[in-house]
């Protein structure tokens, strides 16, 4: 009833803990994006399917592969190669699309790991749409995926344990340089199609899609935004709760959004100089 799908990039040392976890499904794809390490030869040691495409964008990889891929199954598992499936989410998807209902799509509870701690608070969301028709999912947004159902989207219970930090944070943070740029080119593009920002469209248009976009550009013009981002994770998510683990965490994801800021402002730089110029 279900395949699983796994997105990889060099990760033959997250890869045989994840395949352990989905051991159960019979239709295990591992969508490579062109690894120079073992990560194929252990995908297919473990008779996993092996797809490769090179990355371009998450949105784009991502669509291309539902779009794609030979799935045995109607429904689709979507894990990363550093989480795990628990016996309890396992079960609990099993009896969701045994009765769907009209839901096209679940949503799961994702439990964050940082120095062996728990991040139970300093997290912008535990919940995210993994379980789903892969017919009925779209994604978008170069980085940090949006995921878009067509259709209602219902719960499961269980968690999916994620381990972002396993490769240490050297690699947490290479990743995060290159998530930053696209966080930047995002935005430009954002302003490019979404027209002039309006505060009162933010918080009153009509049109989701409108409102969305409003409310994310007013999130990304907030002076001190990344100041902005520890104290809500620190202090309104209450992420001091998580210890030294919590306070490292959030000191980090500010980090991460000042990156954002500073390449967002050399790309507008960029682009006016180049309009600038004389042809």
């Amino acid at each position: 009833m279900i395949s699983v799908l796994v997105l990889t990039r060099n990760e033959e040392k997250n890869l045989p803990g994840c395949l352990d976890s989905v051991a159960w499904c019979d239709d295990v794809h591992v969508y490579d994006s062109h690894s120079d390490d073992r990560t194929v030869a252990i995908a297919e040691a473990r008779g996993a399917h092996v797809t490769q495409r090179p990355f371009d964008n998450w949105a784009a990889h991502q669509n291309w592969g539902l779009a794609n891929l030979p799935f045995r199954h109607p429904w689709v598992f979507y894990i990363d190669a550093d989480e795990r499936m628990t016996p309890k989410l396992v079960a609990a998807c099993h009896e969701a699309v045994r009765d769907p209902g009209d839901n096209v799509a679940f949503r799961v509870q994702r439990r964050d790991f940082f120095m062996g701690t728990w991040l139970k608070h300093a997290q912008n969301t535990a919940y995210y749409q993994r379980l789903f028709r892969p017919e009925k999912m779209r994604y978008e947004r170069l980085v940090n995926p949006v995921s878009v159902p067509d259709g209602p989207a219902g719960d499961v219970a269980g968690y999916l344990d994620h381990y972002p930090f396993s490769k240490g944070i050297s690699d947490w943070l290479a990743r995060h340089n290159s998530y930053s740029t696209l966080e930047a080119r995002q935005i430009l593009l954002n302003r490019a199609a979404g027209g002039q920002f309006s505060v009162r469209a933010a918080f009153f248009d009509s049109d989701f899609n409108v409102k969305r976009y409003h409310q994310k550009e007013l999130f990304y013009r907030m002076p001190a935004r990344p100041l902005l981002k520890f104290l809500f994770l620190y202090i309104a998510k209450r992420g001091f709760l998580d210890g030294y683990a919590g306070f490292t965490y959030s000191a980090l994801q500010c980090i991460y959004d000042y990156m954002i800021v500073l390449k967002t402002r050399e790309l507008q730089q960029q682009a006016h100089r180049a309009t600038a110029e004389p042809a």
